[in-house]
């Protein structure tokens, strides 16, 4: 049977029809939030504490306030023996846990409501320098650690003179850098984009130096043998053939570059979306803090998604590519059955 038409869900290689695709991403998303549900709202999961309806007697109880279930039963029983009103509650959560509701309201109050401090920043604008940040950082990173990987790839003489080096900082932690950036570079956004910088350059080098190597040598051999010289092989032989694998190598690294972020905010003056965070949580609305988080994974997802479909487009041929062996493997067991049939 082909794998392709196999009415089963589990398939070593095999593909599902585009509706169980379809079922299977939503259920990825969908499962994550089922959970979060069941943990804000079901009471006997996990409601460590008592939000105070009715404070009652216990003169240090507030209404709406947050205390642990041992010591509102410990104040209840004293209250009971002293012949005091009960207070009265339900269970609830920790405030740095909000409920699914709560975070979706967030997400549209922190785009209309305005800051609790005057000269704070708002969601959209925080966002958009933390976004400036990264398109600066991973850009010029890319400026430099495509070439020189491709290079590192292509020519030993490049891969002996700087890989050795590009390795060995590679394990220095790019927050490391961050009192030599400042000290440089100033306080503002210039060492949050070189702390992108660094943790991505030393990374894409090697990385794009591995899938230069990669490519099948037979094509190199073939363009010598017509007389390419070493600009011809390296612009017209390698750069193409390895194409397809860097656009998605770049993809990858773009992601390692978001993971950057917090940390090189951190560095010089508070600013973006970090800064928004922190303000949030020391002003304990946790919900806005959920949804800045939150709308970071958004745009980083995405930006990824946008990618891969311009991949496909620029890349069509990747959309069937199926692995040789599996294939042949598959038409095989065809003809077999239809040899038992016959």
């Amino acid at each position: 049977m082909d794998r392709r038409n196999d009415k089963r869900w589990l398939v070593p290689f095999g593909e599902l029809s585009p509706v169980r695709q379809f079922v299977l991403v939503w259920l990825s998303f969908l499962l994550p939030i089922v959970v979060w549900g069941i943990v804000s709202y079901v009471p006997f999961v996990w409601h460590p504490l008592m939000k105070i309806s009715d404070p009652g007697g216990v003169s240090y109880f507030s209404r709406d306030g947050l205390v642990e279930k041992k010591v509102f039963e410990a104040e209840n029983a004293k209250m009971q023996a002293a012949g005091t009103p009960l207070a009265h509650g339900t269970p609830a959560n920790p405030v740095f846990l909000p409920a699914p509701h709560e975070v979706a309201a967030a997400f549209y109050n922190s785009f209309t409501m305005p800051p609790k401090r005057k000269g704070e920043k708002w969601l959209h604008e925080s966002l958009w320098q933390s976004i400036q940040v990264i398109f600066w950082g991973f850009t010029i990173s890319s400026l430099f650690g495509v070439p020189l990987g491709i290079l590192c790839g292509s020519f030993q003489f490049f891969a002996k003179l700087t890989e050795p080096f590009v390795d060995f900082t590679r394990y220095m932690p790019a927050p490391a850098f961050g009192a030599l950036a400042v000290a440089v570079l100033g306080i503002y956004d210039p060492p949050k984009i070189a702390i992108i910088f660094i943790g991505t350059f030393f990374q894409q080098v090697l990385v794009i130096a591995n899938t230069t190597r990669k490519l099948d040598t037979s094509l190199v051999e073939a363009a010598q043998t017509l007389g390419a010289d070493r600009k011809q092989v390296l612009f017209r032989v390698i750069v193409p053939g390895i194409m397809t694998d860097l656009y998605h190598d770049m993809r990858i690294l773009l992601g390692w570059a978001w993971t950057y972020l917090i940390v090189a905010e951190y560095i010089g003056a508070s600013s973006g979306i970090t800064y928004f965070i922190n303000q949030q949580a020391k002003y304990r609305i946790y919900d806005n803090v959920f949804a800045a988080i939150i709308m970071i994974g958004i745009l980083g997802f995405t930006t990824d998604r946008i990618l891969d479909w311009i991949g496909k487009q620029i890349f069509p041929w990747q959309k069937t590519s199926k692995p040789g062996l599996i294939r042949a493997i598959s038409l095989a067991r065809q003809r077999r059955r239809q040899e038992v049939v016959a």
